[in-house]
């Protein structure tokens, strides 16, 4: 009904006015508005409405008071005219229409969102409400949407179902046997004994040092008299022997497919390790050998026997005992001087360790360093100086509480404390034991001994090598991603973001008992949404995620986009060797850019079309790692001489 004014009628009030003309005059707080109510009908559905047109809103209250009545009036009529009624109820139904169209395809009830129109603020505009109407819509076909991807995700991945996914491991009776116990139990020895005389065979490390040693070692076994053709295959190295019989590598870099007569995981309770942890459970579930030796600490035997019966695997296990006693010092070391040749000094950064090293030569002693950012190779340079007394004292890091065999006497604790990521916490009971463990080597000494360098290092060593170190849990055993599954996901739900694909698999994928869970570790993550800024593929993006590479030093996270770039761009990155590079950096440069070339042979094994240098990087990587050794050497024998200087 059209409500048409006429001049008798103009001495009205302006609500007088506003309700003739079919409309209400609405006064609030912010604003002065009319507003046009009526009922249109979609289908059989009649929506009712109650909304403020675009030209609606008349004035502010302020504004609105000092307005005469006649000019109040005019604005009413001006405003309040059919014109202005028949284009909104006009652009009602068809917006009524529109949506529920929209919301019959997603099988919505129209209603849940249509209702706002007869429930909407008189302090906003019908557009505003349309709008809002069209967001909640949105949200809700999100939503639907999410919940079908979710859906559709969890029938695509079974995580109960992960052992099975390695076919070789699945189809041979495998048997498992754990040596578990501290360090210097010999657990290691016995299994790589027993990897040896294997007419096949492959181990796994935690460390690409530990894959190195151990590489060495079974090249210079002699089981049966004979001589083992063995391959090192990590994920930036591949030494190939034609005819190899056994593999040393990482256990990222675990070949599911080749079945071997032995298999050695070795640190098996890295299990538990939040970032890496997956990996030791892909190398239980799908080590394709007939006979299995998980080798590790005594706190890994509960879930090493949990995963045993879940894989229907019979277990042996076997606890060793320490050969030579550990004993805690009578008192802490309090002065450098009453440091002594066969010691180990622990600190827990790169800083520290120089630090020490530098006060260490002060006072005479020759220091070999070893901490995380060092290459293996330059490890084991430092490592072998000690070995041969060339070096009076190690100064490392936690680095040599995993692998490296030396002859450490006694071990001195810096500090407790140690950088988790987050925060600075007290070390884990489990580390401060494997830290201890290195003292004593058996053959070399008779006992092993453990100190404080001052009063409360000492006193808290003392009370963590006391303590018992909690149990890795028998259940919630981490899955990474593959690949694979990523694929899968991406199949059944279309999507094409790696972070939303991570998302998926963490939160989405069927997870019946909790006996294996997902993981993505927050590097991961945080890589995943820049790579997403990128045209690349989900397979590029996957690999990319993955890189070897520190993201908390800025040269090198700098490289690492740099590379990504690229490959979006589909160029070629080849290397150019710089023969007087490595002259003009300092060592923290030094020790970057061999990790830099590490990086990129790592990415040469698995996108060779765009990274093809990956020989030169690693024979560039190994010039980095022997400027190295060299400027840590030169170094340490400026200091020693300075101190020479000072004492005469």
């Amino acid at each position: 009904m059209t409500i048409i004014s006429s001049p008798e009628n103009d001495a009205d009030s302006p609500e007088a006015l506003a309700h003739r003309l079919g409309a209400e005059l609405i006064k609030l707080e912010g604003t002065v508005a009319v507003r046009f109510a009526g009922i249109v009908e979609t289908g059989s559905l009649p929506i009712p409405y109650a909304l403020v047109p675009a030209r609606g809103m008349l004035a502010r209250p302020a504004k609105w008071r000092k307005l005469s009545p006649e000019a109040q009036l005019a604005l009413v009529r001006e405003r309040a005219d059919p014109q202005a009624m028949e284009e909104l109820r006009s652009s009602v139904l068809n917006f009524v229409a529109r949506i529920a169209s929209e919301a019959d395809d997603e099988s919505l009830d129209p209603m849940l969102f249509l209702n706002a129109l007869a429930d909407a603020p008189a302090s906003v505009t019908a557009a505003d409400v349309f709008n809002r109407i069209e967001q909640r819509l949105a949200h809700a076909v999100e939503r639907k949407k999410e919940e079908r991807h979710a859906l559709l995700t969890r029938e695509s991945i079974n995580l109960a179902e992960y052992p099975d996914s390695f076919e070789v491991a699945r189809r041979i009776p495998r048997r498992f046997i754990a040596l578990l116990g501290p360090t210097n139990s010999g657990k290691t020895h016995q299994a790589m004994e027993a990897l040896a005389k294997a007419d096949t065979g492959v181990y796994l490390a935690p460390l690409r040092l530990l894959a190195l040693e151990n590489y060495e070692r079974l090249v210079n076994a002699r089981p049966h008299g004979r001589e083992l053709k063995v391959n090192l295959i990590t994920g930036e190295e591949r030494r190939i022997t034609e005819g190899a019989t056994h593999v040393a590598s990482t256990v990222e870099m675990l070949d599911p497919g080749t079945r071997v007569d032995v298999a050695v995981i070795d640190e098996i309770q890295m299990l538990a390790d939040r970032d890496r942890g997956a990996a030791w459970t892909a190398a239980v579930c799908g080590a394709p050998a007939n006979v299995v030796y998980l080798v590790g600490a005594l706190e890994a035997k509960r879930a090493v026997e949990a995963l045993a019966e879940r894989l229907e695997c019979p277990i042996e296990v076997h606890t060793l005992k320490r050969k030579a006693p550990l004993s805690m010092e009578a008192s802490p070391v309090k002065k450098l001087r009453n440091l002594k040749s066969g010691d180990a000094v622990i600190a827990f950064s790169r800083r520290d360790v120089l630090m020490w090293r530098d006060m260490i030569a002060e006072q005479g002693f020759s220091v070999a360093t070893i901490y995380g950012n060092l290459s293996p190779e330059v490890r084991q340079a430092q490592a072998a100086r000690f070995r041969d007394r060339t070096a009076d004292i190690v100064v490392g890091t936690d680095a040599i509480a995993m692998g490296l065999n030396l002859p450490i006497e006694r071990i001195v604790m810096t500090t407790c404390v140690k950088f988790n990521g987050v925060e600075e916490e007290e070390v884990p009971v489990a580390l401060a034991k494997q830290i201890a463990g290195r003292a004593g080597r058996f053959g070399v000494h008779e006992e092993g001994f453990v100190a404080g360098f001052d009063d409360d290092t000492h006193h808290v060593m003392r009370s963590l090598l006391k303590e018992k170190t909690p149990p890795v849990p028998p259940t919630g055993f981490a899955v990474a991603p593959s690949l694979e599954h990523l694929h899968r996901i991406s199949s059944v739900t279309g999507e094409r973001s790696l972070t939303r694909l991570f998302k998926r698999f963490v939160h989405n994928i069927d997870v019946p008992d909790g006996f294996f869970y997902p993981r993505i570790t927050e590097e991961q993550n945080e890589r995943a949404e820049w790579l997403d800024t990128l045209p690349l593929t989900v397979a590029e993006k996957f690999t990319l995620s993955l890189v070897p590479i520190s993201s908390r030093i800025p040269t090198l996270h700098q490289v690492w986009e740099g590379w990504a770039r690229a490959l979006s761009r589909k160029k070629t990155l080849h290397l150019v060797a710089d023969p007087h590079e490595l002259l003009q950096k300092n060592l923290q440069e030094v020790e970057d850019t061999c990790r830099m070339y590490s990086a990129y042979a790592w990415l040469s094994f698995r996108l060779p079309d765009f990274f093809p240098d990956g020989d030169l990087a690693n024979e560039l990587a190994r010039e980095a790692s022997d400027r190295v050794d060299d400027m840590l050497q030169a170094q340490n024998a400026a200091i020693r001489r300075r101190s020479t200087r000072k004492a005469r």
